[in-house]
């Protein structure tokens, strides 16, 4: 994974211990034929041995309304430069962001996964992924609340 050029325009350029803490999360997920999916719950960012633990546990609501109990969970990291690394909860590399540059991507055999992270409105913040290939094709959108 490497992170995309192109400045930011963000006012706000968050470091990783700013994020140390409860979220409010509500997603949106929209499908490339139109099904939007639904995600409501919380994040939560927990210090362990020099890095952040990130957990997501909600609600997800299909288009038919089927609700899915679904649960996340990552590592956030100090990287080079000042940037943050993320990885999966089982240790492997996912994606790399600048506090400057908030955006990144990400390679998962023929699927690409690009992510943009907006700081303008801080403490309020999102990201926005944009997945294509051959078995995606949907735009997930994030947004975090402090609780």
């Amino acid at each position: 994974m490497t992170s995309a050029a192109g400045e930011s325009s963000n006012k706000v350029k968050p470091e990783l211990a700013d994020f140390a803490g409860k979220w409010r999360l509500m997603r949106k997920i929209v499908q490339h034929n139109g099904d939007v999916f639904e995600f409501a719950g919380d994040a939560a960012f927990c210090w362990r041995e020099g890095l952040l633990i990130y957990k997501e546990t909600g609600l997800v609501t299909a288009p038919n309304g089927t609700k899915m109990d679904a649960e996340r969970s990552y590592l956030w990291r100090r990287g080079a430069d000042s940037k943050i690394d993320v990885f999966f909860d089982d240790n492997r590399f996912f994606h790399s962001f600048s506090r400057h540059q908030p955006v990144a991507h990400h390679h998962c055999g023929d699927d690409h996964y690009r992510v943009n992270y907006t700081f303008d409105t801080w403490p309020v913040w999102q990201s926005i992924w944009k997945v294509d290939g051959p078995r995606k094709d949907y735009k997930m959108t994030s947004h975090y609340y402090p609780v």
